[in-house]
C-alpha cells in the first residue's frame, strides 16, 4: 500500500487533509498578521491586548481594537492591513509572502514538476513575484539572481538572513505533495531553499516540509514531530532546540513555563530565526494536542513571527483534521478566495488550489 493510499485510508481522505492543510496555513496566517511584529508583540503585550478585549481563550480570529491605532498612541499598533484580517471584518485572503511562497510552490511542481532544478525556482521568483513583496533573505537572493548570480551564491552573497524563517514558510507545498513520505518532501524543500539560505534556515524547510508530510499519516502530533526530525541533522541547533521542546512538554511543564525556558535559550537570535520559530510552532503543536483552534491559539499567542507560525501549525492541523473538521470561524470568512502578489493567481478559490495539490500528490502514487 502507498503512502497516499494509507493517508487516504485512516480517517479524512486525502484530498480534504489537502485542503484542511491549505485552509489551516492562511487561517493561521490570517490570525497572526495584525501581530507580526515580534520585537513589539511579546506574548505578554498579545495577552493583554486579548485580555482588554475579553477573547481569552482565543477561539477565533483577533479582536479589532477598541479604539483605532492609527489615530490613538495607547499601546503597539498593530500591522496596517488589520483592518481586513480581524474578525467581523474578513472577506477572503490578506495578501501574505506566507501564502504568496505556497502558491509559488505550486506552480513551480505544476511547471517543471518535481525534478525541478534550484535554478528554476529562481527563474520563477522573477517572472512571478514582484520584488517588493519579497523580504529578508528572498529579497537578498532575488537582487543576487537580477545580478546574474547563481545558486548557491544567491544564498550566500550579500545576505545577512541565511537562517531565518523564509525557507521555512516556503515549504509546505512539498509535505502536501508528498503525504507520508517525510524524505522525499524534504528533499524537495531543500533544492528550494538553498536558493536563499543556509544552515539552519535549510534545515527549517527540510523540517516544516517532513512535518507536514508526516501528519498526513502519523497517528499523533508527536509522532509527526518526532518523524520530522529524523530528515535533519541531529546535532543541528535546529533538532536540538526541537527536541528540548519535546522533553518540556514531557515533562508536564506548562505551556507558559516551557516558553520561557525556550525564550531563554534561544536570546540573541532574534525574532525572525528559525530555531526560536520553530521552538513555537512545536510547542504549538504538542500543547495544542490536536485540536485545530487551540493550536493556532497557542501558537500565534507565543508571539514571534506571529504569522508565518501560526501558518505552518494551521497546515499541520489542518492536515491532520481535514477540511472538514476545521470550525467554521476560521473556514467561512475567507470565502474560497486568496489575494495573492504571484502573478497569474490574485483571486484564486482554495478549492482550486488543494485540487490542482492533490493531482500532484498523486502524481507519482
Amino acid at each position: 500500500m502507498s503512502a497516499v493510499d494509507t493517508a487516504a485510508g485512516t480517517g479524512p481522505g486525502l484530498a480534504d487533509r489537502i485542503l484542511g492543510g491549505w485552509l489551516g496555513r492562511i487561517a493561521g496566517n490570517m490570525l497572526g498578521k495584525p501581530l507580526e511584529q515580534g520585537d513589539v508583540w511579546t506574548r505578554d503585550r498579545i495577552d493583554r491586548y486579548l485580555r482588554m478585549a475579553d477573547a481569552l481563550p482565543l477561539t477565533d480570529y483577533l479582536p479589532e481594537p477598541a479604539v483605532d491605532p492609527a489615530v490613538d498612541d495607547d499601546g503597539p499598533p498593530l500591522r496596517p492591513e488589520w483592518r481586513s484580517c480581524v474578525r467581523g471584518r474578513i472577506h477572503g485572503s490578506c495578501r501574505d509572502d506566507d501564502v504568496d511562497y505556497a502558491i509559488l510552490g505550486l506552480d513551480l511542481l505544476e511547471t517543471h514538476g518535481f525534478g525541478f532544478t534550484t535554478e528554476q525556482v529562481g527563474d520563477l521568483w522573477l517572472l512571478r513575484l514582484p520584488y517588493l513583496q519579497t523580504f529578508t533573505a528572498e529579497r537578498a537572493a532575488y537582487r543576487n539572481l537580477a545580478n546574474g548570480l547563481k545558486p548557491p551564491l544567491t544564498a550566500t552573497y550579500d545576505n545577512p538572513y541565511q537562517e531565518w524563517i523564509g525557507a521555512l514558510i516556503r515549504a509546505d507545498i512539498h509535505g502536501w505533495t508528498s503525504p507520508g513520505d517525510p524524505r522525499r518532501a524534504a528533499s524537495l524543500a531543500r533544492r528550494d531553499a538553498v536558493l536563499s539560505h543556509t544552515g539552519n534556515g535549510v534545515y527549517g524547510a527540510m523540517w516544516a516540509a517532513a512535518l507536514i508530510a508526516a501528519a498526513f499519516t502519523a497517528p499523533t502530533v508527536r509522532a509527526a514531530v518526532d518523524t520530522a526530525l529524523t530528515v535533519i541533522p541531529a546535532g543541528s541547533r535546529l533538532a536540538r532546540t526541537v527536541r528540548r521542546t519535546v522533553a518540556l512538554h514531557e515533562s508536564g511543564l506548562p505551556w507558559e513555563d516551557a516558553l520561557d525556558v525556550l525564550a531563554d535559550e534561544t536570546a540573541g537570535l532574534g525574532w525572525i530565526h528559525t530555531v526560536p520559530n520553530a521552538a513555537v510552532i512545536t510547542a504549538g503543536l504538542l500543547y495544542g494536542g490536536g485540536d485545530f483552534t487551540r493550536t493556532l491559539a497557542l501558537t500565534v499567542r507565543a508571539g514571534l513571527d506571529t504569522d508565518s507560525n501560526g501558518a505552518t501549525a494551521g497546515s499541520v492541523a489542518g492536515v491532520m483534521t481535514g477540511a472538514a473538521a476545521v470550525p467554521a470561524q476560521w473556514k467561512d470568512p475567507l470565502e474560497d478566495t486568496v489575494r495573492s502578489a504571484v502573478f497569474g493567481f490574485d483571486g484564486v478559490h482554495v478549492s482550486e488550489l488543494a485540487e490542482r495539490t492533490l493531482r500532484l500528490a498523486l502524481h507519482d502514487a
